[in-house]
């Protein structure tokens, strides 16, 4: 018998009963972040809650876009940090696999992710290929039933804790830039992966770099078809832009460092109030720009845009709030104490706000996009069109 489809009433009442126990589960699991992020997914697959437009057979709830919405606005505040760790999984990985891994691939490995058993990392960027994603030099080599793959990614979140990658390697050098490239899943935990962390000026690794040394993946764990990876490549990075503009704004009270979010509106006004600047003209229209550009991220999600404009107006959205957070830190900024928590957290933010411009493809990857697929623009003219990866210039 199939499953009766809730009203919108009675799921908003089903998720916002689930949102209710998740701070006594957390407070019961106690642990590690990782910890607590595996058993909160875990909850959330168990209540059916996990891959809400997924197929029933992967562990979802094949329910449309109403209620994802539904879901989206009430978990947005409620969602707890540690939701964060499967970002890269949920929002990327399962999406892309979900519309173009085989069967055998989407079984093993969608419901797997969602409940949380399995934490992913993005093998994408690397020294000599970071805007310029097709010109990757990673290689992937068939050996039997594997594929063997040597080379180096960079800029890798989470790689530390993940048990799989995303990764896109050359596998026909002779082929045009954009073409032998193939989308494959490795495993993390295993000889020929080597991860070593990048400390950024926020103090924090949230960046690896990772070198695969002959490191291997079965041969069915391709996504997709062999040298057709470019297409799958670009369509991961839209629901990556499409994650990043979307996400929600964290509760100001956690002050939360985990994830590229923007400083929330009040705790601006908050910090206006504490530097006894909230009458201040200039403050205030500022204070008035950051409310604004807060609430056109919804708007924007709501519209169901292009993925680089909520990407890219995040982005214009977190400078702004460091800018102002750091304009009311006045001259003590560059000092703020790091044993202060509430200092430490716009510290964090002010200097983590250029990441923002960064992750997803910069700001400027962003405006070509647009141009080219909304403006219908042309490409910029270049030697990479036809001619063999092997015979062009090399960073």
């Amino acid at each position: 018998m199939a499953a009766v489809t809730p009203t919108l009433d009675e799921f908003a009442a089903e998720v916002q009963a689930f949102f209710d126990g998740v701070p006594a589960l957390l407070d019961s699991v106690g642990g590690s972040q990782i910890d607590r992020a595996r058993a909160y997914r875990a909850a959330l697959f168990d209540a059916g809650l996990a891959g809400i437009g997924y197929p029933v057979e992967y562990g979802g709830r094949n329910l449309g876009i109403a209620h994802q919405d539904v879901f989206r606005q009430i978990a947005a505040p409620l969602q707890p940090p540690e939701e964060s760790t499967f970002g890269i999984g949920i929002g990327m990985a399962l999406p892309t696999i979900l519309d173009y891994g085989s069967e055998a691939l989407k079984a093993r490995l969608l419901p797997s992710g969602l409940r949380g058993d399995e934490i992913w990392c993005q093998l994408y960027s690397e020294p000599g290929a970071g805007s310029d994603l097709a010109g990757l030099t990673c290689k992937a080599e068939r050996d039997g039933d594997e594929w063997v793959i040597t080379g180096q990614k960079v800029w890798t979140s989470g790689a530390q804790h993940s048990d799989l990658g995303i990764l896109i390697a050359r596998t026909d050098p002779d082929s045009p830039k954009h073409a032998g490239i193939t989308m494959f899943v490795l495993p993390m935990h295993q000889p020929g992966v080597e991860v070593r962390p990048l400390v950024q000026m926020t103090g924090i690794a949230e960046f690896n770099e990772v070198f695969m040394d002959e490191a291997r993946c079965p041969a069915e764990w391709v996504v997709g078809e062999v040298n057709h990876g470019w297409r799958l490549a670009t369509a991961l990075l839209a629901h990556e832009r499409v994650s990043l503009g979307r996400g929600q704004m964290t509760r100001h009270a956690e002050r939360s460092k985990a994830g590229r979010f923007p400083i929330p509106f009040e705790g601006l006004l908050e910090r206006a109030g504490w530097a006894g600047r909230r009458h201040d003209p200039v403050i205030r229209q500022q204070l008035a720009q950051a409310y604004i550009g807060e609430q056109i991220i919804p708007w924007l999600t709501a519209r169901r845009q292009h993925p680089s404009i909520g990407k890219l107006w995040r982005t214009i959205q977190g400078r702004l709030a460091a800018d102002i957070a750091h304009e009311l830190g006045g001259g003590a900024a560059i000092a703020w104490d790091r044993d202060d928590a509430e200092a430490d957290y716009f510290a964090y933010h002010v200097l983590n706000c250029r990441g923002m411009s960064l992750g997803g493809g910069t700001d400027e990857v962003q405006k070509n996009t647009l141009g080219e697929h909304v403006l219908g623009l042309p490409r910029e003219p270049g030697p990479d069109k036809n001619t063999p990866f092997r015979e062009l210039l090399k960073n």
